[in-house]
């Protein structure tokens, strides 16, 4: 078993399949995404999905644009990133607001819960607040069992509510992270 939290490494977490399965019944048909191991599981269902296209980021700001102009081009898109990339996405989140595109933004956390990287402490403690500040919704996810419902929840709310929403998956969910020598 992971300590860090409580899930068996030989098999795989119901949760993390339940939100690709959400994205892809709901017609997600784009999902922009820095690498994340947070995100892992659901990037390569996507890339194996040939309804479905991957879009490779070099910063989430990029991201914010990708969905909206998706949106515009007629498909459903998702974005994909870690607590870290929101800071880059505040001044990009006003397209959302100005223009009212729906959008929906599944975060995985760092900064909170074991943090060995100093440097995501900071962030990771803004991450809610600054999101919240740009008019954008915030569902939050502890554990397992309450992922596939609150993933739901937000999906619905961006896809047929209208609404802006960010899923934020808690730190102690996606396990502690450690830095891996090759």
């Amino acid at each position: 078993m992971n300590k860090s939290n409580g899930e068996d490494q030989g098999e795989l977490p119901a949760w993390r399949e339940a939100i690709f399965t959400i994205l892809k019944d709901g017609g997600i048909r784009q999902v922009a995404y820095v690498p994340d191991a947070g995100h892992a599981h659901v990037i390569r269902r996507v890339h194996s999905d040939p309804a479905m296209r991957g879009i490779v980021l070099t910063t989430e700001e990029e991201g914010v644009a990708t969905v909206c102009g998706a949106w515009l081009g007629g498909e459903r898109a998702a974005l994909l990133m870690q607590s870290s990339g929101v800071g880059n996405c505040i001044n990009m989140f006003s397209l959302i607001s100005n223009c009212r595109f729906p959008f929906f933004s599944i975060v995985t956390m760092r900064g909170e819960w074991a943090e060995f990287n100093q440097w995501q402490s900071p962030m990771g403690k803004a991450t809610q607040a600054a999101i919240e500040l740009m008019g954008i919704t915030v569902l939050r996810a502890e554990r397992p069992e309450e992922v596939a419902d609150v993933v739901r929840a937000g999906f619905d709310a961006a896809f047929e509510g209208g609404e802006a929403v960010c899923v934020l998956l808690g730190q102690r969910l996606i396990g502690k992270k450690k830095w891996e020598v090759k």
